[in-house]
């Protein structure tokens, strides 16, 4: 909790979705370097430590049996197989923490993002960043020259998909200059920070306030 907040509150679990190329993760990596109070969300997984890899700093890594106890026991918000090997959001860890007052960052699509909100959704704050034009994306995409014209293409064909879905979320961004974005994704965590149901030293506060 930061030094000024007298008073206890409840984590949330903020959400940033967008098109690839949009800047989700610049902004969610500059947010997490600027604000002590959030982390990124540590994903279980089922896929071998990597060098240089720390068990529950980069990943919770668990055997195949240890996996599907997790699942027999609903203790995934949200799970899915990637290359061969799963990946789950743990709900018992996320939970404990929540309650002490940690805010976490997801960096999610929108089927992961919906799974998410249907498990906790008071918990969940859902951010979707746009980019200010279809032609922008693309530039954006090219400028990496990371992938082939067939690769943007598809990429260009799955952002307009991803782009469907932004009335499932609480707020939009539209992500046309970096600074201006991150700091209106950092207002909207200020303000979800101080809604009333997530400010639970405020009922014994208020008690004394009219004793």
């Amino acid at each position: 909790m930061a030094e000024n907040d007298q008073l206890h509150r409840r984590g949330l679990m903020f959400i940033l979705s967008s098109p690839s190329g949009a800047g989700k993760t610049t902004i969610s990596r500059k947010i997490l370097e600027a604000d002590n109070e959030i982390k990124l969300s540590v994903s279980v997984t089922t896929r071998p430590m990597r060098p240089g890899e720390e068990d529950g700093v980069h990943y919770y890594f668990v055997d195949d049996a240890e996996f599907d106890e997790m699942i027999e026991e609903d203790d995934f918000y949200e799970w899915a197989p990637v290359f061969g090997h799963r990946y789950g959001t743990p709900k018992g860890r996320i939970r404990n923490a929540l309650k002490d007052g940690q805010d976490f960052m997801f960096d999610i699509d929108w089927q992961g993002t919906q799974q998410l909100y249907q498990k906790d959704q008071q918990d969940v704050v859902r951010v979707f960043i746009l980019p200010p034009s279809i032609d922008e994306l693309r530039r954006r995409l090219e400028a990496r020259a990371q992938d082939s014209e067939d690769v943007i293409d598809s990429r260009m064909e799955r952002a307009r998909a991803e782009i469907s879905h932004w009335d499932a979320y609480d707020y939009v961004v539209i992500n046309d200059n970096v600074d201006v974005c991150f700091d209106k994704v950092r207002e909207i965590l200020s303000a979800e920070r101080m809604k009333r149901q997530r400010q639970t030293g405020l009922i014994p506060f208020v008690r004394e306030l009219m004793d």
